[in-house]
């Protein structure tokens, strides 16, 4: 007889230990982005995705198989599967790129922009219906990305277009896992994401190999090892709680992006990226709340 037998869980602690995972599996998310902006000043992004999904792929095999058997590893669409691969490998290499010229901070929080693009482009090309306030909340979020890449003045970076990209693709990969049917669950697609992205970054892999020295390999494993299980707490607490309630913990990454920064590289970002920050997090954390709410009262006219 197990435990959760024994002390059935309530609706209060499932939504805090959800909570609990988010938070750590982002806060692991982030130790790994800022592992690779180390390696990033040493090796190309594309060497590093490689190597993170080479030695991640059989730790998630085995966290999909452990968790929901074999049958998860089958898939009905591994061309769609490749094409979100390959879409990944591009959207990560811009933010790697990002990285070696921006503060950890600044570059995650645009790339935290990329629930406005799902939100944009589920109008555009799923034709969803998306109310005023959740498109206030858009134009908020966007004006927050504006306020941050200050476009038009001396403050201005080319490298802040990177992150936006990587928010940009983020979105689509988002936005085509719909084509998926739902018979795959978040097991199956997060095998696939790691698979196709070790598939599609060995590619190019010839034109930018540099043999890694033997100092930097615990960086590329902690890369490798940080991000899988920041994705196995993550998915782990969106299981067990609703999203509605975990999802707004995302943006915990901001905290942890700037404590890590100042940590290791001494970045302090200016107030215009912490203010920037402040409507792209509010804005993302509204639009999951407002998506939650219809949701549910879609549900309940069902």
């Amino acid at each position: 007889m197990s435990s959760a037998t024994v002390f059935p869980a309530t609706r209060t602690h499932s939504a805090a230990a959800g909570i609990a995972c988010v938070i750590g599996g982002i806060f692991f998310l982030t130790l790994s982005d800022a592992n690779a902006k180390w390696l990033g000043t040493h090796y190309n992004p594309l060497q590093i995705l490689f190597l993170r999904a080479l030695i991640a792929l059989p730790f998630v095999t085995a966290l999909a198989i452990g968790l929901g058997g074999r049958r998860v590893l089958r898939t009905a669409h591994p061309g769609l599967h490749l094409t979100r691969g390959a879409i990944n490998v591009v959207s990560a290499c811009c933010f790697y790129l990002g990285l070696r010229a921006l503060p950890l901070a600044e570059a995650t929080a645009i790339a935290f922009a990329a629930p406005l693009f799902v939100t944009a482009l589920s109008v555009l090309i799923l034709k969803e219906r998306v109310d005023g306030r959740r498109w206030l909340a858009v134009l908020a979020g966007f004006a927050g990305v504006l306020i941050i890449v200050r476009p038009g003045t001396d403050a201005f970076q080319a490298a802040t277009l990177l992150p936006l990209t990587t928010a940009l693709l983020y979105a689509v990969m988002m936005i085509t896992a719909r084509g998926i049917s739902r018979g795959e669950g978040m097991l199956t697609t997060t095998f696939y994401i790691v698979a196709g992205q070790l598939v599609c970054s060995v590619v190019g892999l010839p034109w930018v190999w540099q043999t890694p020295a033997l100092a930097d390999l615990p960086y590329f494993a902690a890369v490798a090892l940080f991000s899988t299980l920041g994705l196995a707490l993550i998915t782990q607490g969106f299981r067990i709680a609703p999203a509605s309630v975990v999802a707004p913990f995302d943006y915990t990454g901001l905290i942890w992006a700037t404590v890590l920064g100042w940590m290791f590289w001494r970045e302090a970002p200016d107030a215009y990226a912490y203010l920037g920050a402040l409507f792209i997090a509010g804005s993302g954390v509204y639009i999951a709340l407002r998506e939650a709410h219809g949701s549910r009262k879609r549900r309940a006219k069902a």
